[in-house]
């Protein structure tokens, strides 16, 4: 990619005068101001993509709710809660995050394969709006902690449809050998038993068949097997107050060119009208098309090693801060924050300091940077801050949130005593 061209994120991210932006903020200004390394959002960026759904939705009977694992940061929830999502997730820590930010608890979804008892008592008691239900054992057990609480648990049947939804297989998870939802052949005689447990009342029905979805065809595909089942269920005299069908929309990290989300549910409102469901009560569930493209995540270089075989671009971020590349091979474009075209490129590995050699962010990128200098891993706002750790005992990252020509630091940088605070030394 040159830099000629859009980058991920743009127009929110973007260089004026060879010098990197995030709306009008000059994000060498932020590395002076914070450190590095740092991770920078755009408050346009996050409010177009959920315009864009929103856009998809007009004259229906829709909701977003935010998958906040993704990123969970307070300042992120309470901006889409601010904006009437709901919010889907999968712990009670992201529980107590969302009730942090005084968002609206009903409108709470509550997914995972593995919710504790504690979670799911936890969870009743704040009055969420909904369960999804990934398994029979998980059925039973919401039944008897809502019968203990003199409660009735609202809940909808994740199905598993066997449909590829065509992208890294650690983040597929509609087909039969993951471990996500109901198989499709059993999900009716599971309503049909969740239909007779006196501490549940059902609501929906629920798919979600992986992330990171580029094209419209396996949603396309999923949908047909959940209307199918609908038809199936209601013919039982089970009614289904709303239909989820997850979230999983791409977002471009390189070259990928994802449907918007605007174009997606306008193509699939098309084929909920076809088949007479087009004003029931939708409720989709995304996170990375949200975030993904409103983050950077700004590193200052250390040093530049030539090798007998590649050159290393070593960089104060690591696979603590950015763990998709190492977990998935993941692709981040990673650029400088300032450009110098009259300057050669080499040909480097974008490394961090990590004692792993799974440390790597960027393969094979060409770099015209020197050391004291900064780069910008783009398209970081998902799946990044989320699941960044202390490995190394390296403190995680601060956040900045941008918008227009303002920042605020959303998130102080993690320091070692933050880390030491919870550990005893032996008598």
């Amino acid at each position: 990619m040159t830099h000629a061209q859009a980058l991920p994120g743009s127009p929110h991210v973007h260089y004026e005068n060879h010098r990197l932006k995030v709306e009008g903020v000059s994000l060498e200004h932020l590395a002076k101001e914070h450190g590095t390394p740092v991770f920078v959002y755009s408050k346009a960026s996050m409010l177009d993509a959920l315009k864009s759904y929103q856009e998809g939705f007009k004259g229906r009977n829709a909701r977003v709710h935010y998958a906040m694992k993704a990123n969970s940061s307070l300042a992120i929830l309470q901006l889409f809660a601010r904006q009437g999502c709901g919010f889907d997730i999968v712990s009670m820590g992201e529980l107590e995050r969302v009730k942090a930010v005084g968002a609206d608890m009903g409108l709470v979804i509550f997914s995972g394969v593995g919710k504790t008892r504690a979670e799911i008592r936890r969870a009743l008691e704040e009055g969420i709006f909904c369960f999804n239900v990934e398994s029979v054992p998980e059925l039973e057990v919401i039944n008897d902690v809502a019968l203990q609480l003199n409660k009735k648990a609202p809940i909808s049947i994740r199905v598993n449809p066997n449909v590829d939804a065509q992208t890294h297989p650690y983040i597929s998870t509609g087909l039969k050998g993951n471990k996500f939802g109901v198989a499709h052949d059993d999900t009716l005689k599971l309503y049909q038993h969740a239909h007779t447990l006196k501490g549940i009342v059902i609501k929906g029905i629920d798919c979600h068949i992986g992330s990171q979805i580029t094209n419209m065809s396996p949603y396309l595909d999923a949908m047909h097997k959940v209307l199918d089942l609908v038809d199936a269920i209601e013919q039982l005299g089970i009614s289904l107050s709303h239909i989820d069908f997850g979230g999983g929309l791409g977002i471009q990290y390189a070259d990928e060119q994802p449907p918007s989300a605007q174009n997606v549910w306008s193509e699939l409102f098309k084929v909920l009208d076809q088949r007479g469901y087009g004003q029931r009560h939708i409720i989709v569930e995304p996170g990375r098309s949200l975030v993904g493209n409103a983050g950077v995540c700004i590193s200052e270089v250390q040093y530049l090693k030539p090798g007998e075989q590649k050159n290393f671009c070593i960089i104060d971020a690591a696979m603590n801060d950015l763990p998709r590349p190492a977990m998935y091979e993941a692709f981040h474009d990673i650029v400088p924050l300032t450009e110098h075209p009259e300057r050669p490129t080499e040909l480097y590995d974008v490394v961090g300091p990590i004692c792993e050699s799974g440390d790597w962010l960027g393969r094979e990128r060409h770099l015209n940077v020197e050391v004291g200098e900064c780069v910008a891993v783009l398209s970081t706002g998902a799946y990044c801050m989320s699941m960044s750790s202390n490995y190394n005992t390296r403190g995680r990252a601060p956040e900045v949130l941008v918008d227009g020509a303002s920042s605020q630091l959303i998130r102080r940088r993690e320091n070692t005593e933050d880390q030491l605070q919870f550990e005893r030394l032996v008598d």
